[in-house]
C-alpha cells in the first residue's frame, strides 16, 4: 500500500485485494504526481471540464443533462462511509477529486487521471476520498449502450478486436486530453438546445470511438460483442436483476446464455468477482435497504418482498453487508439525509 496506485498508470489499473483498511489508506495512494510537460494539455482540458460540470451541478447531487443517459455527479466533501449501489454499464470521466470503488474484495482507487467504465450491472461500494467546497468531486457519467458499442467497434476494429487482458467488469485506464476535450465540448453544447440535439450524438460517438481506440478499448468492446463472455454474463445479470426475488439455479442461468455450467460459473465470477447466488444476495439486500428508506417498510416487510423467508437470516446478511442491523442502518441514513430513489443510485 506504500506505492502510489495511480502514478505511472498505463492501460489498466491492477485492483487491490483488501478490506476496509484499503479504503482508509486510499487517499494517500490516489494523490496525483506533479504534472509533467506532457500532462499539461490533459490538466488544461480537465480544468475546462470541471468548470463546465460545476455550472451544471451548482450543489451536491445528480444532475441529468439533455442527452439521455448523461449526467453529472457533484460531492463537496468526502463520504464518511461506503455507499452501495448497482451501477449499469457506464463511462465515468472524473474532472476533479478522487474516489475509491470496491467490487467484491477488489479496491479500485481513481481520480482525474483515470477513465472508469463498468461493463455490466455491478453491485459496488464507493467512497469519495477527495472533495471540498472549493474543489468538489465532479464526474461526468455516460451510460453505455451495447448496441452502439457494437456498431462503433466494427469501425474501430475492422479486422477484429484484440484479445482483452481481462474480463473484469470494472475497467480503469488512463485518461487522454482528446477524450476529456470531447467531453467538455459535449457538456458545452448543453447550453444550446438546437446544437445539443444535432451535435451531441456525434460527440458521444467521438468519445466512444476514442475510448475504443485507447489501451482499454478491447475490454470496452466486449460490452457490445454478442458472443463475448462479458455480453453473455450481462444477459444473465439482467435476468437476475429482473427476477432477484425468485430462486435461481446455476444450471438455469447457464442454459439461458447457452454456456456449460462450469464455463458460465467461471466467466460470471471473472466479470463480477461473485457467484450468481452471491450477486443475487447483494441485489436483494440493496433493494431491501431502498424499500425501507423510500417506502418506509419495516425490516420484516422488506425482507419478505425481496425473497427472504427467514427474518433472522436477512438480519445477519444485512448486517454483514452494510455494517449495521437494518433498523439502525436505515436510521443512520435518514439522519444523514440519504434517500435511495432507485436501484441504480
Amino acid at each position: 500500500m506504500k506505492e502510489p496506485v495511480l502514478a505511472g498508470l498505463t492501460s489498466d489499473v491492477r485492483p487491490r485485494r483488501s478490506g476496509r483498511a484499503s479504503l482508509r489508506l486510499a487517499g494517500a495512494a490516489s494523490r496525483s504526481a506533479p504534472a509533467t510537460h506532457e500532462e499539461e494539455p490533459v490538466a488544461q482540458s480537465l480544468g475546462r471540464l470541471a468548470t463546465l460540470l460545476a455550472a451544471h451541478a451548482p450543489y451536491d447531487g445528480v444532475f441529468h443533462l439533455r442527452v439521455p443517459g448523461l449526467h453529472v455527479v457533484r460531492r463537496s466533501r468526502p463520504t464518511r462511509a461506503l455507499e452501495r449501489a448497482t451501477v449499469p454499464p457506464t463511462l465515468c470521466i472524473v474532472a476533479q477529486g478522487a474516489k475509491t470503488v470496491m467490487l467484491g474484495r477488489e479496491v479500485y482507487p481513481y481520480d482525474a487521471s483515470c477513465l472508469v467504465a463498468y461493463a455490466v450491472d455491478l453491485p459496488i461500494a464507493g467512497q469519495v476520498i477527495r472533495a471540498s467546497r472549493r474543489e468538489p468531486f465532479l464526474v461526468l457519467v455516460l451510460e453505455l449502450d451495447p448496441y452502439k458499442i457494437a456498431e462503433l467497434t466494427l469501425k474501430a476494429y475492422p479486422h477484429g478486436v484484440p484479445n482483452p487482458q481481462s474480463s473484469r467488469g470494472v475497467i480503469v485506464g488512463q485518461t487522454t486530453a482528446a477524450i476529456v476535450g470531447a467531453a467538455a465540448r459535449l457538456v458545452e453544447s448543453m447550453a444550446h438546445p438546437a446544437e445539443a440535439e444535432l451535435l451531441a450524438p456525434l460527440v458521444v460517438d467521438e468519445i466512444l470511438i476514442r475510448l475504443l481506440l485507447c489501451p482499454i478499448g478491447p475490454r470496452v468492446a466486449q460490452i457490445g460483442l454478442q458472443e463475448s463472455s462479458v455480453q453473455r454474463v450481462a444477459k444473465a445479470v439482467s435476468w437476475v436483476r429482473e427476477h432477484f426475488a425468485q430462486s435461481i439455479t446455476l444450471e438455469g442461468l447457464a442454459d439461458l446464455v447457452h454456456m456449460s455450467v462450469s464455463s458460465f460459473h467461471q466467466h460470471f465470477k471473472a466479470v463480477t468477482t461473485m457467484t450468481p447466488l452471491q450477486y443475487q444476495k447483494v441485489l436483494r439486500l440493496q433493494e431491501a435497504r431502498r424499500l425501507m428508506l423510500s417506502r418506509m417498510l419495516d425490516a420484516g416487510g422488506a425482507a419478505r418482498q425481496v425473497g427472504y423467508l427467514s427474518a433472522s437470516q436477512f438480519s445477519r446478511e444485512y448486517t454483514r453487508l452494510f455494517g449495521n442491523a437494518p433498523t439502525r442502518d436505515v436510521a443512520r441514513l435518514r439522519e444523514d439525509g440519504i434517500m435511495l430513489d432507485d436501484r441504480t443510485r
